[in-house]
């Protein structure tokens, strides 16, 4: 009996046991959900009752120097309709007659279309690299957002983190069906910083009207360097990318004259006689020659060799079958003499040629403050040793001398290296603030005789007749660069105006028509419609 009792006591003992271990459990379980993920279940719960809406914060404006504005935004209106799978859904206001709760987005608008798209740039939706990811120019600004508009090119790439705003927030409640509750809360978004760019208005859409139909660029500074106009030519409308017109869009990029291609930036070009000025300083600063130094032309110059003898020609005798003379710098700059500049390049040699062409900035990036710039190349024998496995010839040295050869340069250098002829300061070039300077350590009476030879250019026998009688004086140079394509050239046109003012007022202009002819005829008219027009405008 007693063996019998205790058996049953073993298994009674036995059932409590799992009885309070079940307990035991049950306990802990309840304990881990209400104490321990208590709040993570009710943020689970929240968040399948409060629903977040995201308020597009507004881009900041783009403005001239003149405080027009040239890419604004233009608040659009959507009625917030809820939905129990989407989450949130919008319309257009008046879409269904239906009433609901207002957000507000904001539609980009370029007001100079496609007179400012390289300057301007557009905006393009986050791509797959950008999405979820945080800028790291501006991480306060938090991840990019899928479908969010970002800089692409010109200033909307280069400000991003100015111009982007900072996204709010609103919050809603809603029911076990999805129904709208109430409206719990905003945290309001916060608008894009204003840029004030150094852009003229209306010298920037005169730019683009007159270079309609051609390929080219024009670039305009102040005598620091500060942009005024810069127009790339062809252009595209940056409208279309925020109309969404992808057929358009895709005509675009199979355009083969590349409308998206910034010629002022990224365009490399041999640059003809418009270099000559820098080979003029380059020579009077190696004291090859001074301003008493003559030259006679006698329209070619003949290079003898156990190769055979190769004939080096002056425009002027190729074209006329005329000569100079005898003639100095200042008139070898005016006419533009091609022999004297293979004689004193033949002086100074290719290695202090190039030394002098990178003191003026050129061979590298200018660091403008819009992206796609690339650099130019400065050859050397060096260089063409090393690239091209060829040795250096004197008939290299005298391409390079008038800008012809390998040398390539982009056109916003070249306005650059002509400021600082004229200020005698590198100045790096800005659309938006000032322009960063340095001296370039030049005897300023070698700047002076070179400007003077300039002048001289755009006066009664030089190359650039069109300004023969321009007043104030203009201070230019011509140039009628080869590009070795069925005998096509490309016209160049670079100048300083007023030419003997040293005053803020003073402004530097380089113009480029890609295989438009000779730059006297093409590209000087475009200058001084150009310059009549800023003038005009600017009488102070």
């Amino acid at each position: 009996m007693q063996s019998e009792y205790d058996s049953k006591g073993i298994v009674a003992w036995f059932f409590r046991g799992i009885l309070i271990l079940g307990i035991t459990v049950l306990l802990g379980r309840l304990a881990e959900l209400q104490v321990i993920k208590g709040g993570y279940y009710r943020e689970l719960a929240e968040g399948n009752r409060i629903r977040r809406v995201a308020i597009a914060a507004e881009r900041g404006e783009i403005h001239a120097r003149g405080g027009e504005v040239l890419a604004g935004s233009s608040k659009v209106l959507k009625k917030l309709k809820f939905n129990k799978e989407s989450g949130f859904e919008t319309r257009d206001v008046d879409e269904d007659g239906e009433s609901g709760d207002v957000i507000a987005s904001f539609s980009r608008e370029y007001k100079l279309g496609k007179a400012l798209a390289h300057v301007g740039g557009y905006l393009g939706e986050a791509n797959e690299a950008e999405v979820e990811k945080i800028n790291p120019g501006c991480a306060d600004k938090g991840v990019v957002a899928g479908g969010s508009l970002v800089g692409r090119g010109g200033l909307e790439e280069q400000y991003e983190c100015a111009l982007s705003g900072r996204s709010g927030e609103e919050l809603f409640e809603v029911d076990s069906a999805g129904h709208l509750v109430r409206r719990l809360g905003t945290r309001p978004a916060q608008k894009g910083e204003n840029l004030i760019t150094n852009i003229d208005f209306g010298l920037q859409e005169r730019a683009a009207a007159l270079m309609e139909g051609k390929r080219g660029t024009v670039v305009v500074t102040d005598i620091n360097g500060e942009i005024l106009a810069l127009f790339s030519s062809p252009s595209y409308d940056p409208n279309l990318f925020i109309r969404g017109d992808f057929k358009e869009i895709t005509k675009l990029f199979n355009d083969n004259s590349k409308p998206f291609f910034n010629r002022a930036v990224s365009g490399i070009y041999h640059p003809g006689s418009v270099f000559k000025p820098i080979v003029a300083v380059a020579a009077l600063e190696e004291k090859e020659i001074d301003e008493n130094f003559v030259y006679e032309d006698r329209g070619q110059i003949v290079v003898r060799t156990s190769q055979g003898d190769f004939s080096y020609s002056n425009w002027y005798f190729t074209q006329y079958g005329g000569v100079e003379g005898a003639i100095t710098l200042k008139r070898a700059i005016a006419r533009s003499t091609d022999t004297f500049f293979y004689k004193v390049g033949e002086m100074l040699g290719p290695d202090k040629i190039a030394e002098w062409a990178k003191k003026f900035g050129l061979g590298e990036k200018t660091g403008i403050d819009i992206p796609g710039e690339v650099a130019g190349l400065i050859p050397t024998p060096q260089w063409k040793k090393e690239v091209k496995g060829e040795n250096w010839f004197l008939g290299n040295t005298y391409h390079f001398s008038i800008g012809q050869g390998d040398l390539g340069i982009s056109p916003i250098s070249i306005n650059m290296a002509t400021a600082a002829i004229a200020s005698g300061k590198l100045c790096k070039p800005a659309i938006v603030g000032e322009s960063e300077c340095k001296s370039l350590d030049v005897d300023r009476q070698h700047l002076q005789l070179v400007k003077k030879g300039m002048t001289d250019a755009c006066s009664e026998g030089g190359t650039a007749s069109i300004f023969f009688d321009f007043l104030p004086k203009v201070a230019c140079k011509t140039g009628t660069a080869e590009t070795g394509a069925n005998n096509k050239t490309h016209a160049w046109f670079t100048l300083i105006a007023p030419a003997e003012s040293d005053n803020a007022n003073q402004i530097v202009m380089t113009v480029l028509v890609e295989e438009g002819g000779e730059g006297s005829v093409v590209a000087a008219p475009i200058a001084k419609d150009l310059l009549t027009y800023w003038l005009s405008n600017n009488e102070n």
